[in-house]
């Protein structure tokens, strides 16, 4: 098409050429389609909630005094300041993806609107209308912490590193872009392999910018593990790292960032340190007695029962349940579906009865936590009822291939009624196991009487608070006659065995935002299956999955990706992957008395770290 219009322009207006004033395909297109118009920000699905003069964001106090040191906890150890590989693990306070303390990102997302993206260390961007591309304008005044600026070579430089050394994630996530250049030393641009993904701009305004001159030292290494500060260009140095035990954060006071608008009221504290504590226990005795300043609880028990020191009764610690809106995607006992065991869904379905969350739920957690549904729980993009419209022309396509039960069935857990007593469940259990042709043998433990596999298995996590929960499904899981074992493991170990996939079952979290894209690839495509490193732990391979999920991706409005979403949520619920477990709507936060927090929070993220500040 381009070279049609191409001819036809030098047919309609011909032109006297020299060899100074050549006409080109370039310039007549050029001429025919006008260069996008640059922007302060950019909108997925509509227009961005803050205008080019807005000065900012609603969740913040822009008024917040700067000055103190927030100190935070973490479980666990680390090795490494370097997040963007697969090996070791790296420091609280470093992510592989948009900003942390260390770092900035081309550009930012706003937390109280589904998914835009504003200009950091890019002022404005470029996108067609064909969003077959996307330009960044870099600002002149963003410099790395050694006073150099940043530059269209260095985003160039990041991008072809992070596709080529880093982590599996970035493979997927950015799996799409053909090309990236540096058009000017402060303008880049990345071509897409086709012009369908509405998301890829944003995803690519999420990247991380690295320094290249630094990189490059011999001395550097970015493929290995180390604990020597890196470069940065973000609000925070790493001013001080205790191997193991602690690593501090000192903000950075002429930092180039900090007048812009996102910015404003955020950033506030002077250091920010995180300890480590191996023990869950002595963690929390360590904020009683004021060793860290805000602890964010997971463990409804704890929250009801132990928080009673004399530090939460005369006021010193504040105590919040803070509601929220956060998606809260799939937390779920999570089936490795490689391993001979778990091949068989008739299995998997057969052991989600055995889970009696009714009873854990009042035992455990006073009753406070929600069965989850559905793998993009709470939000829109969760399916319910039976499917309708879109969601169900969309399934009709894929008739045969998927589970029969999506078209009339509606997912739900197993149920019981809170009593213990779980014998209909387990009956339903082993009924199923039974049809499945599993039969007892002599020790107890069912084999299946054809392929002689034998339903034993081990679960393994690197929390020791689940522990509570997970017996009680193991002895009900001996009574169907399926043998199962908990184990804790250290957290280096714990991510070690996730990453190479050696584990039958764990508990784990799939998380999604209200704008899901690129990311699925890497929970649910194919090719991610056996790429160690890779989040799809549970090892689908379903054509049908990867077709939806590039729907999803290339979805054209927010219907169509919500009835994408609808369908692929049905489709990995009745190929029972995983048992799932529950949430809960609020964050549970207590922090000490002078450690205060904007009147308002985005509904997405408390942002502990970058909103709140200690008073003077």
């Amino acid at each position: 098409m381009r070279t049609i219009l191409f001819l036809l322009f030098i047919a309609l207006f011909p032109v006297q050429a020299c060899a100074e004033d050549v006409v080109t395909e370039e310039t007549v297109m050029k001429t025919i389609v006008p260069a996008p118009k640059a922007q302060h920000a950019v909108a997925m699905h509509g227009t961005p909630k803050y205008g080019e003069d807005f000065t900012h964001l609603d969740y913040v106090n822009p008024e917040a005094p700067k000055g103190g040191t927030l100190k935070m906890h973490e479980i666990g150890t680390f090795d490494s300041v370097n997040p963007f590989i697969v090996k070791g693990s790296p420091a609280a306070g470093l992510t592989f993806l948009g900003n942390n303390h260390l770092y900035e990102s081309l550009m930012e997302q706003s937390y109280d609107e589904p998914f835009s993206m504003y200009g950091l260390i890019a002022e404005s961007i470029e996108l067609p209308k064909d969003k077959g591309w996307v330009a960044f304008n870099i600002r002149k005044e963003a410099k790395w912490h050694d006073g150099t600026s940043i530059t269209a070579d260095d985003v160039v430089w990041t991008f072809n590193t992070i596709m080529e050394k880093g982590s599996p994630f970035f493979k997927a996530y950015y799996g799409d872009v053909s090309a990236v250049e540096a058009t000017s030393p402060s303008r880049v641009k990345f071509t897409f392999k086709h012009p369908d993904n509405a998301e890829l701009p944003l995803v690519i305004a999420q990247m991380t910018v690295l320094p290249k001159h630094y990189w490059e030292k011999p001395e550097n290494n970015f493929e290995e593990t180390s604990l020597a500060p890196p470069l940065g260009s973000g609000p925070y140095k790493i001013e001080k790292i205790v191997p193991g035990h602690s690593i501090i954060y000192a903000r950075v006071g002429d930092w180039w960032g900090k007048d812009l608008p996102i910015n404003k009221g955020k950033y506030n504290f002077d250091h920010i340190e995180y300890d480590y504590y191996r023990d869950a226990n002595v963690a929390l005795e360590a904020f009683f007695a004021g060793e860290y300043d805000v602890r964010l609880e997971s463990i409804a028990k704890l929250w009801e029962t132990g928080y009673n020191a004399p530090s939460i009764t005369d006021g010193r610690i504040i105590k919040e349940e803070i509601p929220h809106e956060r998606p809260a995607g799939m937390q779920a006992f999570l089936y490795n579906i490689r391993k001979p065991v778990f091949q068989d869904i008739a299995v998997r379905k057969a052991l989600a009865y055995a889970f009696d969350f009714e009873w854990s739920n009042k035992q455990f957690a006073f009753d406070s936590y929600t069965r989850t549904k559905s793998f993009f729980e709470n939000s829109d993009l969760a399916s319910n009822g039976l499917p309708q419209g879109k969601e169900r022309e969309i399934l009709e396509q894929f008739k045969g291939r998927i589970p029969d039960d999506v078209f009339g069935k509606v997912y739900t857990p197993p149920e019981s009624d809170g009593s213990g007593n779980n014998r209909a469940n387990l009956r339903t259990a082993m009924r199923l196991l039974e049809d499945a042709g599993y039969r007892l043998g002599p020790d107890g433990v069912r084999t299946h009487e054809k392929t002689g596999v034998r339903l034993e298995f081990e679960i393994v996590d690197a929390n020791p608070a689940f522990e509570r929960w997970t017996l009680p499904f193991i002895g009900n899981l001996e009574r169907i006659g399926v043998k199962a074992s908990f184990r804790v493991i250290d957290p280096a170990q714990y991510q070690n065995r996730i990453s190479d996939f050696d584990f039958d079952m764990t508990i784990g979290s799939i998380a999604q935002s209200e704008s899901p894209g690129n990311e699925q690839r890497d929970f649910w495509n194919s090719a991610k299956a056996d790429l160690k490193g890779s989040r799809n732990y549970i090892g689908i391979k379903d054509p049908v999955v990867d077709e939806i999920v590039e729907k999803i991706i290339n979805a054209s409005s927010r219907e169509e990706l919500v009835a994408y979403c609808h369908a692929l949520d049905r489709i990995l619920l009745h190929s029972y992957y995983v048992i799932p477990q529950w949430h809960f709507g609020s964050w549970r936060i207590a922090h000490q008395k002078d450690i205060k927090r904007p009147e308002t929070l985005s509904k997405i993220s408390p942002g502990i770290t970058t909103t709140w500040w200690r008073a003077p």
